[in-house]
């Protein structure tokens, strides 16, 4: 008999979820193209997953009635509607970072971060009280754990003290996107941006991603130079602190906000930008810069956490000082051909087939 995985992705409400969401679609896709499986694979997921994510066709995707909006709720539907439905199964991948109270198979939980541990004041009471009981619980229950970075795997064997060989790096496949069938030209009009030098940062206003720190650079260090920012992403808990921020700094007409955007119009904003800007505090891999590499646009990212190690030698990464980033715009224009360059073989690291063999090891793992 064909032993069964069942994915567990209910806590991901598309387009709501951030990185975390193409983290999984993208390496589900990437085992579909490893070859004929030995196991069957089937998803269960919010309503409205499968028509967000047409590349995953190939497995089942089950829908619950819910859209996910209700952590709460989610959490009572993984102990019940789940696992009634995932009965004889032979693994369990749990993708959202959580193990559910009742589970079925062997057990494989994905990591995404473990940022609680270092930003305590970014999250609500009740949401670290609950990653504070949860995480540790799940972490003992899990047979193998999948994470997105060599930094995650280091974090959590190192505060939690896990075996080290049931920790393994699944990375983050990236899509390939030919930079020539982009409507850059297009795309930029309907956002108002020809003719005009901008910096792009993908990213929700959450606070770790640090946006005030851009604002205060084109307020400072870059006030003279033509260099605009282009914020492109959800509004998060400090949407409207940034807002202010930047009408107190006299830069509202250098700082622009297009909100969440599709993934077309994304990918040719990012094109056609002369950089992409990264300044997080803290990222369990950072997608973004790595999707900035391959569409051959320079990157610009901090020193913290995943992000060195997966930026490498494919962009500039440096401290979170403002004196350190003041000579970024002139270094993108004395340099730009080499960090394209750079970028774009750092970025073949990561493709969809990488992330699916990965994937595909440790499903195998445990299935022995």
């Amino acid at each position: 008999m064909t032993p069964r995985i069942a994915v567990n992705l209910l806590w991901c409400q598309p387009g709501r979820v951030g990185g975390s969401e193409q983290y999984l679609a993208r390496q589900l896709a990437g085992l579909a193209s490893t070859g004929p499986l030995t196991f069957d694979v089937a998803v269960y997921a919010p309503r409205g997953y499968a028509t967000a994510h047409p590349e995953l066709a190939t497995f089942a995707v089950n829908e619950s009635r819910s859209v996910g909006a209700n952590r709460a709720a989610r959490i009572v539907r993984e102990s019940t509607w789940l696992e009634r439905r995932t009965r004889g199964v032979a693994v369990t991948h749990h993708g959202g970072g959580t193990v559910p109270f009742r589970t079925n198979g062997r057990t494989l939980l994905t990591v995404h971060d473990v940022q609680y541990l270092t930003y305590p004041q970014y999250f609500s009471r009740a949401r670290l009280a609950y990653l504070s009981y949860m995480m540790p619980r799940s972490l003992r229950r899990a047979d193998a754990v999948a994470v997105p970075s060599q930094y995650v795997r280091g974090t959590l064997i190192d505060r939690f003290g896990l075996d080290a060989s049931a920790v393994h790096v699944v990375v983050h496949g990236i899509e390939s996107v030919d930079r020539a069938s982009l409507d850059i030209v297009g795309v930029q009009q309907r956002h108002g941006l020809m003719g005009t030098r901008y910096f792009i940062y993908p990213a929700i206003t959450h606070p770790h991603k640090n946006h005030r720190f851009l604002v205060d650079l084109v307020a400072g260090p870059w006030r003279d130079t033509n260099v605009h920012l282009l914020f492109i992403g959800g509004e998060g808990r400090a949407h409207a602190e940034i807002v202010s921020h930047i009408a107190s700094s006299g830069v509202a007409d250098r700082v622009q906000f297009t909100g969440h955007v599709g993934s077309a119009d994304r990918d040719a904003l990012v094109a056609g930008a002369d950089a992409l800007v990264f300044p997080s505090e803290y990222e369990g891999f950072g997608a973004p810069v790595v999707e900035a590499m391959a569409l051959g646009v320079p990157v610009v990212a901090s020193d913290r956490a995943s992000l060195p190690g997966v930026v490498g030698d494919g962009g500039l990464v440096l401290p979170l000082d403002a004196a350190m980033w003041a000579d970024v715009p002139q270094c993108i224009g004395n340099d730009r051909d080499v960090l394209v360059a750079a970028g774009r073989a750092r970025a073949e690291s990561f493709s969809l087939l990488a992330s699916g063999r990965d994937l595909r090891g440790v499903y195998e793992g445990l299935l022995r």
